[in-house]
């Protein structure tokens, strides 16, 4: 006799083992608070661009809004308690955008996301839309008032970006400005090549995060995108090279932010 699926139960494949488990399902389907976990630090880099080269990188439905700012980021998480006690890391690029359908959402739109653990890339892709692929993260060099980081694939260094000068940061943290974070949820029909399952976008809320703030420091930003070639990076190569040809204007902030606490983000919904 066939399984059966049970109801109220997050499934991914393979389905034929029982509910899955990830960040917001653990064993017997118990939540994690995210209250004292993770421990993250965080390096970021924004500059001025070009609004055209930024507007080509937008889905249906989203417009660049405001300044055409990138931010380059890199966080490095440990402690997880959906994974046992494990840790990984991220690399991300976002730029400010406005979704206009039957609602409308503010919020930084996340072109890519580059994490160097298969677990956390499965659950964020299929779960809840992030646009999530996998690439080498070293941890971060911090000495002599510079934080460092870097990305690649199988021997390709792709990215190096930096935040020098270093000063302790005391100003208030802002109140969130934006909606929510920003995404496009895309999955291929098999054998339909061109054709979409699922397309629509997606929204992480800004508000109900745990998240605590315990250091942060400002400084300088600076960064170099290095081009590939196929040969290079096989199956995304383009993407590099997007953010390669991308015009670099003035850096306009950079930061090391040190913090404990987030949130499982099963409030992720789709934007109407």
């Amino acid at each position: 006799m066939a399984y059966e699926f049970k109801t109220g139960m997050m499934y991914r494949m393979p389905t034929h083992f029982g509910p899955s488990l990830g960040p917001r399902q653990g064993p017997d389907g118990r939540k994690f608070t995210c209250k004292d976990n993770p421990k993250t630090t965080s390096i970021s880099v924004s500059f001025r661009s070009n609004a055209e080269q930024l507007s080509a990188l937008l889905p249906p439905g989203f417009s660049l809004d405001g300044d055409p700012i990138v931010t380059v980021f890199a966080s490095f998480f440990t402690e997880i308690e959906w994974l046992a006690g494990r840790g990984y890391n991220v690399l991300g690029v976002t730029i400010p955008a406005i979704f206009t359908g039957a609602e409308t959402a503010r919020g930084p739109f996340l072109t890519v996301l580059w994490e160097n653990l298969a677990d956390p890339i499965i659950t964020g892709r299929e779960d809840i839309g992030y646009a999530k692929i996998y690439c080498e993260i070293p941890e971060p060099r911090v000495c002599n008032g510079t934080a460092a980081c870097s990305a690649g694939w199988l021997g390709f260094n792709f990215l190096d970006f930096a935040v020098s000068d270093l000063t302790e940061d005391t100003s208030a943290a802002p109140s969130p400005s934006v909606d929510g974070m920003l995404h496009y949820k895309y999955v291929p029909k098999t054998g339909v090549w061109g054709e979409a399952d699922i397309e629509y976008p997606v929204i992480t809320p800004s508000t109900g995060s745990n998240e605590r703030v315990l250091e942060k420091w400002k400084g300088t930003g600076s960064m170099a995108w290095r081009a590939a070639r196929w040969e290079d990076l096989p199956t995304f190569y383009p993407v590099v090279n997007a953010f390669a040809d991308l015009e670099i204007g003035e850096n306009v902030s950079a930061s090391m932010v040190k913090s404990i606490g987030s949130k499982d983000l099963s409030d992720q919904r789709i934007l109407r």
